[in-house]
């Protein structure tokens, strides 16, 4: 088959998906530019980490479409799935390494679970993975004593066994120190550009998601609030995108969750004066 030059390896279309009643996407269409690094951000609860789980085929959107490489992920087989499914990398998290198994192994599971590779063979893909996030000294260690940032790492080495063309972050920078998370914005940035991958990232922290970001989406209330370049984002005028980018407590997210007046809740008359440190 003739190689895909579509310039969008990832397209949603139209596509809703919702757990029940409980809408999640609605209606969404957007599109993941070939080679680049596109950044999903917005607020807890907005969808991102299940556009990932539907990239990866685990949910089925109840309409449109999601397209990998121009295949549409919901009428594929599940051969044809797990065909698609090595073309992608997943880094979980919190790194989800197997804990019974040394780095080396964790490395190493998918070219053992997915080719018929030699062990010579393996063992030099492993290190070449481990050489590349700067661990390859730390072969022989278990998960138990390795650091988190470490654990990232390792399991970013993982994720690009296969030599994938997609890879998925889901929060690669929750919980890191700061040397941490500035060492993991950089090997996402470093290996898209030296592998030729594609990259989509979930991030809550600004500075550093902005640096090495190419294209940003920000979902909010099941729908794309905006997207563009970070600049483009930064520069929006949309309240809810004003309030995301510029960590204000309130506006269309509001501080108070929905209850009874104040004055209800604390049993004040009608009129008067909010009780000293409570919000009316």
């Amino acid at each position: 088959m003739a190689p895909n030059t579509n310039s969008s390896l990832v397209e949603l279309r139209n596509l809703t998906f919702g757990y029940g009643e409980r809408i999640i996407l609605n209606d969404v269409s957007l599109s993941v530019p070939r080679g680049k690094v596109t950044a999903l951000m917005g607020a807890s609860g907005g969808g991102k980490t299940t556009l990932l789980r539907l990239i990866g085929g685990q949910n089925r959107a109840q309409s449109g479409q999601l397209l990998f490489d121009g295949q549409d992920i919901a009428a594929l087989d599940q051969t044809q799935l797990y065909a698609a499914r090595r073309r992608m990398g997943m880094l979980f998290q919190f790194g989800a390494l197997f804990a019974d198994l040394n780095v080396f192994d964790n490395v190493a599971f998918p070219l053992r679970e997915h080719t018929s590779l030699p062990e010579l063979l393996i063992n030099d893909i492993v290190l070449m993975k481990l050489n590349a996030v700067g661990l390859r000294g730390a072969r022989d260690l278990m998960p138990s004593e390795v650091s988190g940032g470490m654990a990232r790492r390792i399991a970013l080495a993982r994720a690009i066994a296969l030599d994938p063309e997609l890879i998925m972050y889901d929060e690669p920078f929750s919980g890191l120190d700061p040397i941490s998370l500035g060492t993991s914005a950089h090997l996402i940035r470093q290996l898209n550009d030296t592998m030729g991958l594609t990259s989509i990232f979930i991030s809550h922290e600004l500075e550093q998601t902005f640096a090495i970001a190419d294209h940003v989406i920000i979902l909010a209330n099941g729908r794309i609030a905006t997207e563009g370049t970070p600049d483009e984002v930064r520069k929006s005028t949309d309240p809810l995108v004003y309030q995301y980018v510029n960590a204000l407590a309130d506006g269309p997210v509001r501080f108070h969750y929905p209850g009874a007046p104040v004055a209800e809740d604390f049993g004040l008359a009608p009129g008067a004066a909010t009780l000293q440190g409570v919000a009316a």
